[in-house]
């Protein structure tokens, strides 16, 4: 089968080539899938570059997040062989989404809802599952709170800016560029701040309200984390989603005591089949009701996988980017 892997680490034009690539024998609680598209992701593109955690050793297929139908399903998984399924793939083991046939978790699959299309099944789970676990579960935003959103305009930030507005929260968020902002606030964003802003950490707190953020949302690390730990409130919870800067947020402790604010690691993966249910339930009855939407680019050709992963590094994306496999 066709797959795109990483065989050295570089940029995505010079670390991907399309290669003739076999799956071999399906591991215990895993699935074979036929992908019919793929979601694309910062992680993705760091996997490119070798500075993400979990890569596998070369050459490996990345993609995270997959639509397909089950071809195959492994000693213990449930699901079901023919079941056209939104899944987390395999690639630690090597064999992501981006390719013709791909490994995915049993324990992270679910049936894809009837009038779904490929790409936003494709581009559903990873996004609204960590929002979801990070607003509800870790951060436990409430009703009525201030929600601060790092990086909005982005797969992951838009996701919980809907989340967030769909909990009740006022959400502020930050965003480069009018375009980005105007995107922010058709989310459901009340408010949008330049990350580029001379002092940031004033702006997030005037748009706070000078109280600062009761939950913050961070994908982006570096600069921005540093300014919005100065912009959090009183009992604020700050939680850790990803780097998109190139730095994870570097907690200071003595900063963290005096001004009483907590900070959290935030991954969906680690949680039983129950709660990821649950997770799901929830999440399918916000978008049931119109609250939640998958905000999708113009789907991805398969060959063009390089220049969508380029595209994402320049930050030219508005939402969620979705190759094409079938």
């Amino acid at each position: 089968m066709r797959a795109w892997q990483v065989v050295r680490s570089g940029e995505p034009a010079d670390a991907l080539e399309v290669g003739d690539v076999t799956l071999g024998a399906v591991p215990p609680g895993f699935l074979r899938v036929r992908v019919k598209a793929c979601g694309l992701g910062l992680p993705d593109l760091f996997m490119c570059r070798g500075s993400y955690l979990l890569s596998p050793q070369h050459p490996f297929t990345p993609g995270q997040e997959l639509c397909g139908e089950v071809l195959e399903a492994g000693e213990g998984a449930t699901a079901q062989v023919g079941t056209r399924v939104m899944a987390v793939s395999g690639f630690f083991l090597g064999h992501g989404g981006f390719a013709e046939e791909a490994l995915a978790i049993d324990d992270f699959c679910f049936p894809v809802p009837d009038g779904w299309s490929d790409a936003e099944a494709a581009g559903f789970l990873i996004p609204f599952h960590t929002a979801w676990v990070g607003l509800a579960r870790r951060g436990a935003l409430r009703e009525g709170e201030t929600l601060l959103v790092l990086g909005g305009a982005g797969g992951t930030g838009s996701a919980a800016i809907q989340l967030g507005r769909a909990m009740g929260a006022r959400v502020v968020a930050t965003a480069r560029g009018e375009d980005r902002a105007a995107f922010c606030r058709q989310l459901g964003a009340d408010a949008v701040v330049d990350p580029t802003t001379p002092e940031l950490a004033e702006a997030l707190r005037e748009a706070t309200g000078e109280r600062g953020a009761d939950v913050v949302y961070d994908p982006v690390g570096g600069d921005a984390f540093d300014a919005a730990t100065r912009a959090t409130a009183h009992e604020g919870r700050l939680l850790l989603i990803g780097f998109a800067s190139g730095r994870w947020g570097r907690p200071d402790p003595a900063h963290m005591v005096t001004h009483n604010y907590s900070v959290l690691g935030v991954i969906p993966s680690a949680y039983d089949r129950a709660v990821k249910q649950g997770a799901q339930d929830e999440l399918l009855a916000h978008h049931a009701r119109g609250a939640l939407r998958v905000p999708l680019e113009p789907t991805v050709p398969f060959d063009a996988l390089p220049d969508a992963l380029a595209r994402l590094a320049r930050r030219e994306v508005l939402g969620k980017l979705v190759l094409a496999v079938e």
